[in-house]
């Protein structure tokens, strides 16, 4: 193993310390506050008399578009992807697209079955933070971020491509 460049961080929320907080997912159109991560229903709903000032967020399902999202970028904090299974790829392409084609410059945070194997992935598809699922280690994901030093494919970081050194 070898390390990886520096810029690769990934922020591991810890839920019982993250400022933000969900939504309850039974109420149809959420009041208003700051820090509120709402469903895609829920967004839906109330984007249109959301305040502006207020920061927000939205967890959007992987087998939509997001390019349905693209016209509330501007006011939208946070957009959390969700991983039903580990093995479902699916928020990989939606994040390489909000960072690469829809220039979103929010918190992308992968959520639901997330693995610590899966961190470096998530870095390189444009992801800066991960809620990791029960029984993962920080530990082993943080090591992950540096198993390799160089990468010959390009990505969000390096959209150019090449052998990126350390």
């Amino acid at each position: 193993m070898t390390s990886a460049a520096p810029t690769a961080t990934l922020h591991l929320v810890d839920p019982a310390h993250d400022p933000w907080q969900w939504a309850d997912a039974h109420d149809p159109q959420p009041a208003p506050r700051a820090g509120l991560i709402l469903h895609a229903s829920q967004w839906e709903a109330v984007r249109e008399r959301w305040p502006a000032e207020l920061p927000v967020g939205v967890l959007w399902p992987n087998d939509r578009s997001v390019q349905a999202l693209a016209d509330d970028l501007p006011r939208l904090d946070l957009i959390a992807l969700h991983f039903p299974r580990w093995t479902d790829g699916r928020a990989y392409s939606q994040a390489r697209l909000l960072r690469g084609r829809l220039g979103f410059s929010g918190q992308l945070r992968a959520v639901g079955d997330v693995i610590a194997d899966q961190v470096l992935q998530l870095w390189r598809c444009g992801f800066d933070a991960a809620e990791l699922r029960p029984g993962q280690s920080a530990e082993v994901a943080h090591q992950a971020l540096r198993w390799f030093a160089a990468h010959y494919q390009p990505d969000v970081r390096h959209p150019d491509g090449g052998l990126l050194h350390a």
